[in-house]
C-alpha cells in the first residue's frame, strides 16, 4: 500500500437490500484500492468484497434494510468488514462441498483468498471481516 504521504483513510459506504448492491459495492472497493495505490492482490479483496456483501444479502439483511461496507488499512493490508443488522448465523466453509450449483461457497472462497477473516457482534447482528495483506 502506498503510504508515503499520509495513512490512507478508512472508506465506508451503505447499501440497500437489492441485487444492485454487489456491484456497486465491487466498484467502490476498486474504486478506494486504487485512490490508495494498491495494486498487488487487489481482485482478491474485491472478490472478498463480492462474496461478503452476496452473504449479507443472501442471509443477513433483513427485509427494509441493508449492510455497511468498511474498507480500512490495516498493516500491510487491507480489512474488508461487512456489517449487517440479522441474525444470521454463519456455517463454517466446508472444504469438501461437492454438491452442484453455485450456492455455499461465498465463505470458502474468502478464507481461501484472505489471510484473516472473522465474525464479530454487533447489536443488533455482526460484522463479517477479512484481511488480505497487500504489500
Amino acid at each position: 500500500m502506498n503510504t508515503e504521504t499520509q495513512p490512507p483513510s478508512p472508506r465506508e459506504r451503505f447499501y440497500r437490500r437489492e441485487r444492485r448492491s454487489v456491484p456497486a459495492a465491487r466498484a467502490f472497493a476498486r474504486e478506494a484500492l486504487a485512490a490508495w495505490g494498491v495494486r498487488e492482490r487487489a481482485d482478491d479483496v474485491v472478490l472478498c468484497v463480492s462474496e461478503l456483501a452476496t452473504n449479507a444479502l443472501l442471509h443477513g439483511v433483513p427485509p427494509g434494510r441493508g449492510f455497511l461496507l468498511r474498507l480500512l488499512p490495516c498493516g500491510d493490508g487491507v480489512r474488508v468488514e461487512v456489517h449487517d443488522s440479522g441474525d444470521g448465523v454463519l456455517a463454517v466453509p466446508q472444504t469438501d462441498v461437492r454438491e452442484p450449483g453455485e450456492g455455499g461457497r461465498g465463505l470458502l472462497l474468502v478464507s481461501e483468498l484472505a489471510d484473516k477473516w472473522g465474525v464479530g457482534e454487533r447489536d443488533p447482528g455482526k460484522v463479517v471481516w477479512c484481511e488480505v495483506g497487500v504489500a
